[in-house]
């Protein structure tokens, strides 16, 4: 590859799902990582595409797979490969991943609308899933499998629900990277992007691109799709990773993932706000008159292995990232419930809520909490509204 295009590499979702696999379902990944594809399922593949599609053979269609041979050299892959037609009016490719050989079905017109670069940066967005699923010994594929799964099963959570979501969104962007590898530009995988998306016939990638820069400036909420990636985003997501932008990882989680927020974890945002939660609880209880053998008690309730050396997490550090109200609301009822567990410490123990209330961002819900849920009265509230204003000002 040239050294003026970026590397295909998986992206950092994609490895930090694999990590927390491997680390907190060993057994489970070494029962799905055992699996091996079967011959006789390979052979009902085969069967199936050939009964229910038109197999596009090279003899019959030298230039599509010339661009097809193209494509796979410029991703450095080297595996037999079949084409297949289904028919359909809707334009639209799946790939069907073989281990050690390349089956793509082609949906609808797009041999007929596609230009030779629109054909290439497609074939190279199928390639690309067969070249995620097989890098690292298929670890990126297991991570899928262990996900279908586990999403097939009643017992299924949300979590698992919204990871696989997640998962899904990252595998696309990964894949129109490999379009613009293929086509060794990004604009015939935005293009291509467009025909499939819009069915407009001579879509303008710049013009597009410029469009898709305004939307996603004014555009603060994460993408809400199941499987694929809003346009805009994978446009966006495109351009700048292929520019090389500087904290792309970042902006990409922004628009795939959202803010933290309760009512959309995934299993990463599980653990994430399970160390803030510890890590706010352990700056909360940082000054001494307040750990008193009530409050200790009730924080072991929720982690019974607590410690008093346990590593803190100061607001403003979780401010600073992307959560949402629902996040504020749990840290200020986790302070609520420690405040008033101890009549001794409890004046205390809602100063010191009340003052990381406002480093969260959080104070008018607390106050709200206060007044509902501690029924305290307006003199009591004043009071302590002054004295948190003489304390942030100390």
């Amino acid at each position: 590859m040239p050294s003026d295009r970026p590397a295909l590499e998986p992206l950092h979702y994609h490895r930090q799902l694999v990590a927390y696999l491997k680390q907190h379902e060993p057994e489970v990944w070494r029962w799905a990582a055992s699996q091996r594809i079967r011959d006789e399922h390979i052979a009902q593949v085969r069967s199936d595409l050939l009964r229910d599609t038109y197999r596009l053979e090279a003899e019959a269609h030298p230039e599509v797979h010339a661009s097809l041979q193209l494509a796979m050299q410029r991703l450095g892959m080297q595996a037999p490969a079949t084409l297949y037609q289904a028919g359909s009016q809707d334009m639209n490719a799946a790939l069907v991943f073989v281990p050690g050989e390349v089956h793509m079905v082609l949906q609808g017109p797009l041999l007929e609308r596609l230009s030779d670069d629109e054909r290439l940066a497609l074939f190279g967005h199928e390639l690309a899933h067969y070249v995620l699923w097989s890098l690292d010994g298929g670890d990126f594929h297991v991570a899928d499998r262990i996900l279908n799964d586990a999403l097939a099963s009643p017992q299924a959570s949300p979590s698992q629900a919204e990871t696989l979501r997640r998962y899904a969104l990252h595998t696309e962007l990964f894949a129109d990277r490999g379009g613009a590898v293929a086509a060794a530009a990004p604009g015939p995988a935005v293009s291509t992007l467009l025909k499939v998306q819009t069915g407009v016939a001579n879509p303008d990638p710049v013009a597009y691109l410029r469009q898709a820069a305004e939307v996603d400036a004014n555009e603060k909420q994460g993408s809400t799709m199941r499987t694929h990636p809003e346009t805009f985003i994978r446009a966006r997501a495109l351009e700048q990773w292929w520019q090389r932008t500087d904290r792309l990882d970042g902006w990409v989680r922004d628009k795939l993932c959202g803010a933290l927020s309760l009512e959309a974890l995934d299993l990463l945002d599980q653990q994430a706000l399970q160390q803030i939660t510890r890590g706010f609880l352990g700056h909360f209880l940082d000054e001494v008159p307040l750990r008193s053998a009530l409050v200790l008690n009730q924080v072991r309730q929720l982690f019974p292995d607590w410690n008093p050396g346990e590593a803190t997490v100061a607001p403003q550090a979780i401010a600073e990232r992307n959560i949402d109200d629902s996040v504020r609301g749990y840290l200020n009822a986790l302070m609520l419930d420690l405040a008033l567990v101890d009549p001794d410490v409890q004046d205390a123990a809602l100063l010191r809520a009340s003052t990381l209330a406002h480093a969260l961002g959080s104070a008018q819900a607390l106050q709200a909490n206060l007044k509902r849920d501690a029924r305290l009265g307006k003199r009591e509230l004043d009071k302590l509204k002054k004295n948190t204003e003489r304390a942030l000002s100390a």
